[in-house]
């Protein structure tokens, strides 16, 4: 059985369906009721946690969930709910546009926080919200679920133990052969995501990499991107599409390592394809399945690892509430976040001067 941080015999109950024991009723409220969803989920999994209330601009969306999952409260402006005292914790799960704000106001209103990714639309919005938690002396967790996969936890665990050894390079990358959302709505609009594939999708694989590698500090990063297909099928169809349809980029860390990341929701690619690979001094490691290449007596060892199949998404939900009844750090910190949106906003940067951006 693995042990997931510090999770002990909740993977156990999660597994098994049954309900995670807790000790003080925790009350959470949903922003957002899209990828919410996902959170509501994980928040079932935990017993002596209720679902208060759902918070979405379309009232019958987030009536609908207030019926499915059992909250007693509907509203459509967050800043409604932030005034319930009996919520104890907010999962953000809006557009990126209004992660900053939303989560502002949830410190202010002395709750915690887990936001989904990316953690704002720029860096800078991403420190006012980890000043804005310091401040209020609440929990800040990011939703970078991906850490908490069954797999990700067992690779991270032989990394610690040395069997890789030192990490020195590593390529990861989300390519889609076609698959841009809601063409023409916010996640094609610069101004509510931020960006197109890189922040949506390479933020994931870009965030799951760097935890891997223990997280050291980007230095400078080299990236390009492109826009060849959605322009124009937002001209046809109508809508915004002023993001990129793929994007790539040179990561240096402080530590001498390289990442190279790419990113894309449309590409003449044979398939969709999700990857990581770690390239160590004493051996590598990748994803689908889990497997580790090294050296035994002078020989190739190829070594492909079991693992419990574990909700990544579930899991961070499970490990939030652990967070806040405990009063400890999340494994995904909000400086953490903030760390992965350095490097985005250096590649979209470094896109629109052609060159090289240093990051302090």
């Amino acid at each position: 059985m693995l042990v997931v941080w510090g999770l002990r015999t909740l993977v156990c109950n999660v597994k098994s369906g049954k309900p995670i024991k807790g000790e003080v009723m925790i009350r959470v409220g949903i922003v957002g009721t899209g990828i919410g969803r996902l959170h509501a989920n994980g928040y079932k999994k935990c017993q002596d946690v209720e679902i208060k209330a759902f918070c979405d601009i379309d009232r019958e969306r987030a009536e609908r969930c207030a019926r499915e999952y059992g909250a007693k409260d509907v509203y459509t402006d967050y800043r409604e709910m932030m005034n319930d005292d009996e919520i104890d914790a907010v999962s953000v799960c809006t557009p990126n546009a209004l992660h900053a704000p939303v989560a502002i106001a949830a410190f202010e209103a002395g709750k915690h926080v887990i936001c989904e990714k990316p953690i704002a639309t720029n860096a800078e919005e991403g420190k006012a919200m980890v000043e804005a938690a310091k401040k209020a002396g609440k929990i800040f967790m990011m939703g970078f679920n991906n850490r908490f996969r069954g797999d990700t936890q067992l690779l991270k665990k032989c990394i610690e133990a040395g069997e890789l050894g030192e990490i020195y390079y590593a390529k990861t990358g989300w390519l889609r052969r076609r698959g841009i959302p809601g063409l023409g709505g916010w996640f094609t609009t610069k101004s509510l995501s931020g960006g197109g594939p890189l922040i949506d999708l390479g933020v994931h694989v870009l965030d799951l990499t760097l935890w891997l590698m223990g997280n050291p500090k980007p230095t400078y990063v080299l990236g390009s991107s492109y826009a060849m297909f959605g322009p124009q099928l937002a001209k046809e169809q109508g809508g915004t599409y002023d993001v990129e349809d793929l994007a790539c980029g040179l990561v240096k860390l402080e530590n001498g390592a390289t990442i190279f990341v790419e990113a894309s929701w449309q590409s003449h690619v044979e398939r969709e394809r999700i990857y990581t690979q770690l390239v160590g001094t004493k051996g590598g490691a990748e994803f689908d399945p889990l497997r580790i290449y090294t050296d035994v007596n002078g020989n190739h060892a190829d070594i492909q690892l079991q693992h419990p199949n574990l909700s990544g998404h579930e899991m961070e939900i499970v490990h939030f509430v652990e967070c806040i009844r405990e009063n400890k750090t999340p494994i995904a910190t909000g400086e953490h976040g903030v760390h992965i949106q350095l490097i985005l906003d250096a590649i979209y940067k470094s896109t629109e001067t052609g060159k090289g951006v240093e990051i302090a």
